[in-house]
């Protein structure tokens, strides 16, 4: 029977025990038990409850040290990390928005056809979602 090469582990995968998590963050384990009943982490579980950490979220446990070593404190991370995955958020939106315009200006650049009017040559663009937030910046006139 041929040998199976181990599949390499993303960085979501939680393959990290308590004890190389602290080791692998800086942190004492105690620590990262804090920042998990905080709810500044969520570990994935074992089958028998054990913490299995992954490599983002050892790199999560890194930046929290980062910011508590720089006099940052514990609601002042939380609000740090909840505006950090806003501004992903908004990117990967603003990215979906880029291409539906990239779409829409070649659909409307593209020559019409005797069987194509400009109505079907548009794009259909997918229905906002009602829980996403959408920031609209105005340059003002002064």
């Amino acid at each position: 029977m041929p040998r199976r090469e181990p599949r390499a582990a993303g960085p979501d995968a939680a393959v990290y025990v308590i004890s190389v998590a602290a080791e692998l963050s800086g942190l004492h384990p105690q620590t990262l038990r804090s920042y998990e009943r905080m709810g500044l982490i969520m570990p994935g579980r074992t089958g028998g409850g054990g913490r299995r950490y992954s490599h983002h979220d050892i790199e999560l446990l890194r930046e929290i040290a980062s910011l508590t070593a720089g006099g940052v404190g514990i609601e002042g991370v939380r609000r740090i990390l909840e505006l950090e995955h806003q501004v992903a958020a908004l990117r990967s939106r603003n990215a979906e928005l880029v291409a539906e315009l990239a779409a829409t200006r070649d659909a409307v650049r593209a020559p019409a056809t005797p069987r194509r009017t400009d109505a079907n040559r548009l794009p259909v663009l997918r229905r906002p979602d009602p829980s996403a937030s959408v920031v609209v910046w105005r340059r003002s006139r002064d």
